[in-house]
C-alpha cells in the first residue's frame, strides 16, 4: 500500500511540472508616481487587455527618474520609462540596457500673453524657470537654438531650476517671466491662456532637425528581452493598443480623465490632444539620423556631461527585436 501511495505521488509530481512551467512571466515595471505612463497602465486595466496577456504586471512606483534608473540597474525592476540618451551613455559603460520608443513629446517654453516676449532674444534680462537641472535636455537644446541666433541664454537670463510640478506656480505667481517645463504641465498653462513660445518640436525644427525623434520609451536589459521575448512583445503590443484606443475611442479615454487631476474641460481636452500627438511610428533611417544630430548637439552644449565621452550613439541603444 505504501509503495502504491509513493508511486502515485511521483506521478502527480511529474504531471504538475509542466503546469508550473507554463506560469506567466512577471514584468516588474518601475514608473514615476506622477508620470503619464500611469494613464496607459490604467487603460490596460480599463480595456481588460491584461486578462489574456502573456505576462503579469508588477508595478513599482518611484519618486524620481533617477530612482527608476537605480532600480533598473540594481535589478529591482525589469523595465522603466526614460530617454535614449541615458541608454546610450550606460551602454558606453558596458551596460546592456536598450530602448523601445513610445513618445516624441517633450517640453515647451511658456510665457504670459501680453508679456512682450515674442522671441528668444526678448528673454534678455528676464527670469527663466527651468524644469530639472543644468543637464535637462530641453534646456540644452534651447541653448543650442539660442547659440545659432548669436544669443547666450546663460549670460542674458536670470535662470532658476525647480521640479516640474512646481514650475507652473512660478509663472502664475509672477515669480518668473517664462518657464521651460514638461509637456503636460505646459498644456495646463496653455489651457489657462498662457502662450507657448516654442514647443520641443519647434526647437528641433529651428535646429534643422526635420524628422520627429521619440525621446521617451520603455527601457530594459537585452538579457531580459531575450529571456522573455514573448511576454515583452505582448506587453509592447498591448500598451500600443491601449494608447491608440484612448486616442480614437472616447469611451476608452473617459476613465482616464480622473488621473489628469483637473476638472477643467479645456485642460482635459488639450491634454488629450497633446498626448495623442505624441504617438510614434517605428524608427527608420530618418529618425536615426535625427537622433545622431540631437546627440551631437546635446554632447556639445553639455560638454559631454550628459552623453559621456562617446562621439556617437552607442550600438544597441535602440532595441532591434531580433
Amino acid at each position: 500500500m505504501k509503495s502504491s501511495i509513493f508511486s502515485a505521488l511521483l506521478i502527480t509530481a511529474f504531471i504538475s511540472c509542466p503546469i508550473l512551467a507554463t506560469e506567466k512571466p512577471t514584468i516588474r515595471l518601475g514608473i514615476l508616481a506622477f508620470g503619464t505612463s500611469n494613464w496607459e497602465l490604467a487603460a490596460l486595466e480599463q480595456q481588460k487587455l491584461l486578462a489574456d496577456a502573456a505576462f503579469t504586471l508588477d508595478i513599482h512606483k518611484v519618486a524620481t527618474p533617477q530612482a527608476a534608473k537605480i532600480a533598473l540597474q540594481a535589478g529591482a525592476v525589469d523595465m522603466i520609462v526614460t530617454d535614449w540618451i541615458w541608454v546610450s551613455r550606460m551602454r558606453g559603460t558596458g551596460a546592456d540596457v536598450t530602448f523601445y520608443p513610445y513618445s516624441d513629446v517633450s517640453g515647451a517654453l511658456m510665457v504670459a500673453n501680453g508679456s512682450g516676449i515674442a522671441s528668444l532674444k526678448d528673454l534678455s534680462g528676464k527670469r527663466l524657470a527651468i524644469a530639472g537641472d543644468e543637464l535637462d535636455k530641453n534646456w540644452l537644446l534651447l541653448q543650442a537654438l539660442a547659440q545659432q541666433q548669436k544669443f547666450d541664454l546663460n549670460q542674458h537670463v536670470k535662470k532658476t531650476f525647480a521640479a516640474p510640478p512646481l514650475l507652473n506656480q512660478q509663472l502664475l505667481q509672477h515669480h518668473a517671466d517664462a518657464i521651460l517645463n514638461h509637456w503636460h504641465y505646459a498644456a495646463q498653462l496653455e489651457a489657462q491662456g498662457y502662450k507657448q513660445l516654442l514647443s520641443g518640436a519647434q526647437i528641433l525644427q529651428g535646429l534643422g532637425i526635420k524628422s520627429p525623434m521619440p525621446n521617451l520609451g520603455y527601457v530594459f536589459k537585452q538579457s531580459f528581452a531575450k529571456q522573455n521575448s514573448v511576454a515583452l512583445n505582448n506587453f509592447l503590443k498591448l500598451t500600443e493598443q491601449a494608447r491608440n484606443r484612448m486616442c480614437t475611442d472616447d469611451n476608452a479615454w473617459q476613465p482616464i480623465i480622473p488621473l489628469l487631476k483637473t476638472d477643467d474641460p479645456k485642460t482635459q481636452a488639450l491634454l488629450h490632444t497633446r498626448y495623442c500627438e505624441s504617438r510614434v511610428k517605428p524608427l527608420g533611417n530618418a529618425e536615426f539620423a535625427a537622433a545622431e544630430q540631437i546627440y551631437g548637439l546635446l554632447r556639445s552644449v553639455s560638454g559631454n556631461k550628459l552623453t559621456g565621452e562617446a562621439t556617437r550613439i552607442q550600438a544597441g541603444t535602440f532595441w532591434a527585436n531580433e
